[in-house]
């Protein structure tokens, strides 16, 4: 099978024959039913996290492979702090589970992405952080 006849039929594009067996007559139907374009398309999708449950729709659309997850923790973060660090902790382990990586922006939002992306960390913000660290310890 050649190359191009291997790739059309990867894509969901099935060679068709006329009634004719002339190989020069055939066409290419395209199957309307498979949404190619959905399953390539990169999203960035809001999420809100009011309890350790609603962490489920986070993780399942990070498994995927395809959303770039913004959380909003905050509702949790004013209920309950405990049930906060679950949760970040979940999604977290999900994050190194698929090697994608996770950063906190603001005091309530978190960034979560796959394999193929990476957070931006300003250097001089992330030696900011360490400071921090080192001068409330």
């Amino acid at each position: 099978m050649s190359f191009f006849s291997t790739l059309k039929r990867r894509l969901g594009f099935e060679p068709v024959s006329e009634m004719t067996n002339s190989p020069e007559e055939d066409y290419v139907e395209i199957d309307t039913k498979r949404d190619i374009s959905k399953r390539n398309k990169i999203q960035v999708k809001p999420f809100i996290i009011e309890n350790f449950e609603d962490i489920k729709e986070t993780l399942d659309a990070l498994r995927e492979g395809y959303t770039i997850a913004l959380v909003n923790i905050k509702p949790l973060k004013d209920r309950d702090i405990t049930e906060l660090k679950r949760a970040v902790n979940k999604i977290k382990k999900t994050c190194d589970a698929i090697e994608g990586d996770i950063a906190g922006f603001g005091e309530d939002w978190i960034v979560v992405t796959p394999s193929f992306a990476q957070v931006y960390r300003n250097p001089q913000t992330t030696e900011e952080i360490r400071e921090d660290k080192s001068i409330k310890e």
